[in-house]
């Protein structure tokens, strides 16, 4: 398999994503995205309020993470995104789009090409219970504990034939970081 071009940090909210992203983007100099900034207002919305979102909230906010990652790869960057990304379509269309195969990108002049974004997967697994709590500590975000089941409801984890590595949450953050570091190295 070829490199890859990105690296999704996936896994429920209070998995660790966020931090261990912008971790892992700076001891590699990629640019890191966080995909929560990028949820639109009423995604925002709807958390606050306690309602879990639905595949028509997540479609079109990956659909835009998936045209930013297409953009950057292409354009020769390295990015770490850290991103939810709880269910294998939603992996794919990170990967390839919204209708699950790759875009045909064109550039003026030159020949059609499908464009995939070259992911490897890093699932940060936990219990509810140790997720929980570390949810409860945490302060000031906009996705309420009391959401979590929804997440753990819905989760899947990645398997093959995708890209992944599975790491635990009871790992601390140095230990995190030289997995995927070693990991990374042998893609």
């Amino acid at each position: 398999m070829a490199a890859p071009g990105a690296l999704l940090v996936m896994g429920v909210s209070g998995s660790g994503k966020s931090t261990v992203g912008a971790l892992l983007a700076c001891e590699l100099g990629w640019t890191f995205y966080d995909a929560d900034d990028f949820h639109p207002e009423e995604n925002r919305m709807k958390m606050r309020k306690g309602i879990p979102l639905n595949d028509q909230d997540r479609i079109p906010w990956l659909c835009n993470l998936h045209d930013i990652l297409l953009r950057d790869v292409a354009t020769g960057q390295h990015v770490v995104l850290a991103c939810s990304a709880l269910k294998k379509v939603y992996r794919d269309i990170l990967m390839r789009g919204k209708d699950g195969a790759p875009r045909k990108c064109a550039e003026p002049g030159k020949e059609e090409k499908l464009a995939e974004v070259k992911l490897l997967v890093v699932h940060l697994s936990g219990s509810f219970e140790v997720i929980s709590e570390r949810l409860l500590q945490r302060k000031g975000h906009f996705m309420p504990p009391e959401l979590l089941q929804s997440q753990f409801d819905i989760l899947e984890p990645p398997s093959a034939p995708e890209n992944f590595i599975q790491i635990s949450v009871d790992k601390n953050l140095s230990e995190i970081i030289a997995t995927i570091l070693k990991v990374k190295m042998k893609c």
